[in-house]
């Protein structure tokens, strides 16, 4: 019979101690409380925050556990699952609004669109899935920024590039509008990545009440607002719809 790796063994017990009892730890109580030398539970420790499993507080010096491990917990729900659970909601948007809808993911740094539903009437179409969008610029990016603890750490490390003459990339005003879209529910990009482009999107989240992706329609300036406000319908058709997939995936009514 194959023996356990030790070292691992020791990595996913420090885990758990974090996981447990006190929210931050010292190097001290991690190594007396797993009975290792400090020398080597500090090796494990630079390794789990070398791979952002541990973060360590710069003002004091103690341990906790990093936001890898969040992506790491809603791994369980099945990308495939998100998408399944949509299908009849964004089919109904997509009805509702004569808009495009796109559902995306967190995925390395960006958004991964992993569903498409096409704009409802005989115009020419590219079907988007597998498609990478900017976390920074497009309203899918910016709610999983407001709403993801990971998709926030990621964006303050991506180059918030200028799309357009509108888009938002200094780091105070870029936090100013993830407040926004939290306060509101949703977010916005109205011409910030595409000239003539507009899209709304409201975040979808599991029953633990936290974010698996996120939900937009895209179309035309002159359609998605009026007068140059966006269109109260729209922002709450997209929100309905969030809701209703976020119900599908055992979150409680909001």
């Amino acid at each position: 019979m194959a023996k356990n790796i030790q070292s691992l063994e020791r990595a996913a017990a420090m885990l758990r101690l974090l996981a447990g009892g006190e929210r931050r730890l010292g190097l001290s109580d991690i190594a007396s409380s797993l009975e290792l030398a400090k020398g080597t539970a500090h090796g494990i420790l630079r390794t789990l925050q070398a791979e952002g499993f541990v973060e360590q507080d710069p003002a004091s010096g103690r341990y906790q556990l990093g936001a890898e491990l969040l992506r790491l917990g809603n791994s369980y729900l099945d990308v495939h699952e998100l998408r399944a659970r949509a299908l009849v909601w964004t089919d109904d948007l997509a009805r509702s609004s004569g808009e495009s809808v796109h559902l995306g993911v967190l995925h390395q740094h960006g958004v991964l669109i992993v569903h498409h539903v096409f704009r409802p009437d005989d115009s020419r179409q590219v079907l988007e899935v597998g498609a990478m969008q900017p976390l920074h610029s497009t309203a899918l990016g910016k709610v999983l920024s407001a709403y993801d603890p990971v998709a926030h750490s990621e964006v303050m490390e991506v180059e918030r590039k200028a799309f357009t003459p509108r888009t938002v990339t200094g780091l105070a005003d870029f936090e100013s509008m993830l407040d926004h879209a939290r306060a509101r529910g949703w977010a916005a990009d109205v011409e910030e990545t595409w000239e003539g482009v507009a899209s709304l999107a409201a975040p979808i989240t599991d029953r633990r009440r936290m974010p698996v992706g996120a939900v937009a329609i895209t179309g035309a300036v002159e359609r998605i607002c009026d007068d140059g406000e966006l269109r109260s319908e729209l922002v709450a058709a997209v929100r309905d719809c969030a809701r209703a997939v976020s119900r599908d995936l055992g979150a409680q009514r909001f």
